[in-house]
Order: C-alpha cells, then structure tokens, then sequence
C-alpha cells in the first residue's frame, strides 16, 4: 500500500498539488505565461498538457527564469516556417519502444533518463546507439561516462518510464536495481539490458548520438512497452497474419 501510495505522490499527485497552489496565488511570471498562451500557440498547447500531466509544467511554469526563457524559445519557434512541434508529431507516428539509459557518474550518483531513440547498428561488432538533448541535466554526467546501460521497459513498467522522465532528487528512489560493468544500474523486470562501453559521440544538432560496444547483455520473455503518437501502448499480434 505504502508503495502504491508513493508511486501515486512522486509521479503525479505531488505535482498537481504544486500546480494548484501557483495558480491560487499566480505570481507575476504566471500571468505572463497566461497572457502569452492566448496569442503563441506553442504556450496555449503547453500549459493544455499540463492539465492531462502538470509534470510537464515543471520547470518552465514554476520558476520565473525558466519560464522567460520558454516563452523567448516558443517565440522563435512561433516565427519560424517549419512547425518544430508538428514536426514532432509527425515522428510520433513511428512506434518505438521505451528504455531507461542509465550510467555510475564519477561521484558515485546513479545517473538515468527515459529515452525511445535507441536503436541497433550493427552485429559484428555489435553497436548501439541512442541521442540525448545537449540542455538535459544528466548530459555531462553521460558525455563522460566510460560505460552506459540500455534498460528496455516491460509493459507494466511504464511509472518507470514517467519516473525517470521527471525531474527528481533521486529517480532511482524505489527502484529495484543489480548492478553491471562500472556500476551502471539495471532495472529489475526489464525484458532486456546492454551494458555498452561509451564508444563515440556524434554531433547531432540539438542533440548528441551515443554509439555504444555491447559487452553484456540479457533478455527475458515478455511483453514490451510501446510508445506511438505520445501514449503508452502494448503490442499485439497482428490479426491478419496467423501466427
């Protein structure tokens, strides 16, 4: 019970409460955002999500810094031809799995953030990579790693999923771990690992390509977690074809 009650508090109900608290006494940063929502279409669909998961709202809607630089940022976008968030959508229609890369900081910190750009490249030898967004906190502490973990998500795994895409003090809290090369943690319950060595960083605009050695890995039957279309999905077996 205590378990579901902390799964329920850290990865929604906590941020709810903060949220409704900064809208019953707005400060002046707010009623920015607020102002900026009814003209800038990137703020109004913004501040909307938040309401489906006011996580989301976290950092930019808090914190009057972040938020001066979300509205200056939606500004751009908002100018710019090419439409950056259906572009986003557009990606969003090719399903992917979901997976939690973690890695052992040089402090000793567990390090770790969902990611869905993983992807093989080649068997002999066998690589993989993965891209991370240059403004994410954990991008030092993974640019200079010496090895890497692919967690690959259960189905039921998705709070994982939600966990580690959350800013928290320790996304690890709660979290059933071994430990692989290095130290870099592995999720219990995953339906597969890869413990890679940090091979190579690629430029790749706004973010960084990650090309990784496997030097271990495991795998175990069972159904994955599934994202298309920015919802969790499971697969299932397609009807036309007999199996």
């Amino acid at each position: 019970m205590q378990q579901t009650f902390d799964r329920y508090w850290f990865g929604y109900a906590r941020w709810v409460t903060e949220w409704t608290n900064m809208m019953l006494n707005a400060p002046p940063h707010v009623s920015k955002i607020l102002q900026s929502a009814a003209r800038v279409r990137e703020v109004a669909e913004a501040f909307v999500n938040g309401f489906d998961d006011p996580r989301s709202l976290f950092p930019w809607f808090m914190e009057a810094g972040e938020a001066e630089a979300f509205l200056q940022e939606a500004a751009i976008a908002a100018a710019e031809r090419f439409d950056r968030r259906d572009f986003r959508r557009a990606l969003g229609q090719f399903a992917t799995g979901v997976t939690v890369v973690s890695t052992r900081a040089k402090d000793g910190r567990r390090v770790g953030i969902t990611v869905n750009s993983f992807s093989s490249v080649s068997l002999d030898p066998p690589l993989v990579l993965w891209s991370l967004s240059r403004q994410s906190s954990t991008f030092e502490d993974f640019a200079c790693a010496n090895h890497f973990a692919i967690n690959v998500l259960a189905a039921n795994q998705h709070h994982l999923s939600r966990q580690f895409s959350t800013p928290l003090p320790d996304k690890f809290e709660g979290v059933e771990c071994l430990e692989g090369t290095a130290g870099c943690p592995l999720l219990k319950g995953a339906t597969a690992y890869f413990v890679c060595r940090n091979v190579r960083q690629f430029d790749g605009g706004d973010h960084v390509i990650f090309l990784g050695e496997v030097e271990e890995y495991k795998w175990n039957e069972g159904e994955p977690l599934v994202f298309h279309s920015g919802r969790y999905r499971v697969a299932t077996r397609h009807p036309d074809i007999p199996e």
